[in-house]
């Protein structure tokens, strides 16, 4: 627990907290990390705090906090009573917030060694991320109370690295390209009428093969929408391989398919010809459907 802090940098590195609950209460000015996965997190009456928190397997619950600068990954993410909240964030699950005003969200965007294991052990997937989908349980008429941040804005803008000595230890990156989780534009406007959807079947290499596609297709300008981590069943293949789905149905039993969907003029020719030259003898489908 952190409690009662001011004016201080402070932080768990990875191992240290080890999938059990952890609290941050009635903290100000402080700078706070949590380098390691956790079970929930409740976040209470804060007051100007950076704050990373690692994989979180439940909730993080964010109440009566104000002008706080936020980096969370976890399945379930919740504020109420909160103001002026910025959030760089991969949530599982559909976003609430309740009785918070003037709260902005990002897309996550985070690297250091231990993080990929971390999400695993918190049941995570890197490709579930509902950051931008945000639920208001308490809109008001005319008004909005949450809106998205800037396309480019980065998160060590935000969230600065630690300065401690026991802190600085833990090797991180917030290079956009090194980022676990990948960024997605999410719910803001499309940039081009053409999209293509990518699904990989279950196997050894499923996350890699889908994280080479990501970068080799925004490496050439293009935008990655939003991906999902999902299991697939007959109908859902019908619906979305058409006349090809008896090729693919017998795959679906292998375990949940990864679904990439990419935006920008060009985008299918552009994936079909790094699926050819990239991937020969995967079996990857392609459409122009979205997820």
């Amino acid at each position: 627990m952190f409690s009662g802090l001011k004016n201080e940098t402070v932080g768990r590195l990875p191992g240290k907290v080890a999938g059990q609950q952890f609290v941050i209460q009635d903290c100000e000015n402080c700078n706070i990390y949590i380098f390691d996965h956790s079970a929930t997190i409740t976040v209470d009456d804060c007051i100007n705090c950076q704050i990373f928190l690692g994989p979180v397997k439940g909730s993080v619950f964010l109440r009566d906090c104000k002008d706080c600068k936020c980096v969370v990954a976890c399945q379930q993410f919740r504020t109420r009573d909160c103001r002026k909240i910025e959030v760089f964030l991969c949530c599982t699950t559909q976003p609430i917030i309740e009785s918070s005003t003037s709260m902005k969200f990002g897309c996550f965007q985070y690297y250091y060694p231990e993080l990929a294991l971390q999400l695993k052990d918190a049941g995570l997937s890197i490709f579930n991320n509902t950051w931008s989908n945000i639920h208001d349980f308490t809109p008001v008429s005319g008004e909005n109370n949450w809106s998205l941040l800037a396309e480019d804005a980065l998160v060590q803008d935000y969230v600065p690295l630690p300065t401690t000595e026991e802190l600085k230890a833990v090797r991180i990156s917030t290079d956009v390209n090194k980022s676990i989780i990948p960024i997605t534009l999410g719910e803001r406007q499309k940039k081009s009428e053409e999209s293509c959807l990518v699904v990989f079947f279950a196997g050894d290499y499923t996350t890699a093969n889908a994280r080479k596609l990501i970068d080799e297709m925004t490496g050439k300008g293009f935008w990655l929408i939003q991906t999902k981590e999902v299991s697939m069943k007959a109908d859902d293949a019908q619906r979305v391989f058409q006349q090809r789905a008896s090729e693919f149905i017998p795959l679906l039993d292998k375990g949940p398919v990864v679904a990439l969907e990419f935006n920008g003029d060009g985008s299918i020719a552009a994936c079909q010809d790094i699926v050819v030259n990239v991937f020969s003898g995967a079996k990857v489908s392609r459409g122009a459907d979205s997820p």
